[in-house]
């Protein structure tokens, strides 16, 4: 295996799960990733150019549009990426819900006897770790793009909210948060999204990591909430693989997570009624994403970090 794709390997959630060290894991997946790229003709997430706005007494004439003057007989400055720093929102859910994982689950209750033995690679990631690592390594990915990067952090309340910065201070503080988030509260993503809305007073790009089960037509109207105020929006969809696939096997008691009501199944009799409301689950917002010019990715914690970031790197790259 050759040096540029011998990294890959580590990049899988349960080689993450190993590592103690947030920041560490950050580092390691984006070198890693970086180094994957070759001589790929994306240069960053800011554009070289950013847009005009009018002279000022003072400003540098060099920056002048003499273009524009010919067409409007006014002086307008051309501001660069330096001066306008693209702006990321990374909002992460924290609820009950995203502390899920079912190899973790099988472990706990012993349900391992009837759905196998566990494999080498049978590492327990939840779907709330797996957001922090994959938020955790945009945020250092961006700050390597000189980029301003916020996090906020949600269950039925905004639990924090770290303002944009493009320092090395703000990504301490960022992954800091992340490390420490405890996982307690019931789903708000509709209402949380919709007060972070308000906060974003210069549009950018909103990155949502989120498993989205909350009332799902309310949830599209606070997607849309980022939009009408012109920001790109992007949206991670983490679910773990059982909740796509479902069980097989034996009687299960299943728990909600948030509200800890119980019920008894018999996954053969409701397997392939749970795969068809699952497909339209998914579907919805898939096609509600499309239909707004929102970036929808489906991960599942079993999906290898460098494939998250290259469906997010890709996405600029065709917008630039």
């Amino acid at each position: 295996m050759g040096k540029e794709t011998e990294y890959r390997k580590y990049l899988k959630p349960s080689a993450l799960a190993k590592i103690s060290n947030l920041e560490l894991k950050a580092k390691f997946v984006v070198e890693g990733f970086m180094a994957g790229l070759h001589k790929s003709p994306y240069h960053g997430f800011s554009i070289e150019f950013a847009e005009h706005r009018q002279y000022m007494p003072g400003d540098d004439i060099r920056f002048l549009d003499w273009k524009v003057f010919a067409r409007t007989d006014k002086y307008f400055i051309k501001q660069y990426e330096e001066e306008t720093n693209l702006k990321a929102y990374i909002l992460l859910d924290i609820s009950k819900s995203m502390d899920f994982s079912f190899r973790s689950m099988k472990k706990q209750s012993g349900l391992r006897k009837i759905f196998g033995k566990k494999s080498a690679d049978d590492t327990s990631v939840t779907k709330l770790e797996y957001a922090s690592y994959l938020g955790a390594s945009l945020a250092y990915l961006m700050l390597l793009q000189r980029d301003a990067v916020s996090l906020a952090t949600y269950d039925t309340e905004v639990r924090k909210f770290i303002p944009p910065r493009s320092s090395n201070v703000n990504l301490k503080y960022i992954l800091k948060e992340l490390s420490g988030v405890n996982p307690v509260g019931n789903t708000g993503t509709a209402e949380c999204l919709h007060r972070i809305a308000e906060k974003v007073t210069r549009r950018g790009v909103i990155i949502i990591i989120s498993d989205l089960l909350d009332n799902q037509e309310e949830v599209i109207k606070s997607l849309r909430h980022f939009r009408y105020d012109k920001n790109e929006v992007i949206v991670f969809h983490v679910l773990d693989p059982v909740e796509i696939t479902f069980l097989d096997g034996n009687p299960v008691r299943l728990v909600d997570a948030e509200t800890k009501e119980e019920i008894y199944s018999k996954p053969y009799d409701v397997k392939n009624e749970y795969a068809k409301t699952m497909e339209r689950f998914i579907k919805n917002y898939k096609d509600a994403c499309i239909s707004n010019n929102i970036d929808y990715v489906l991960l599942t914690t079993e999906t290898p970090f460098d494939i998250a970031l290259l469906k997010y790197l890709n996405k600029r790259t065709k917008n630039y």
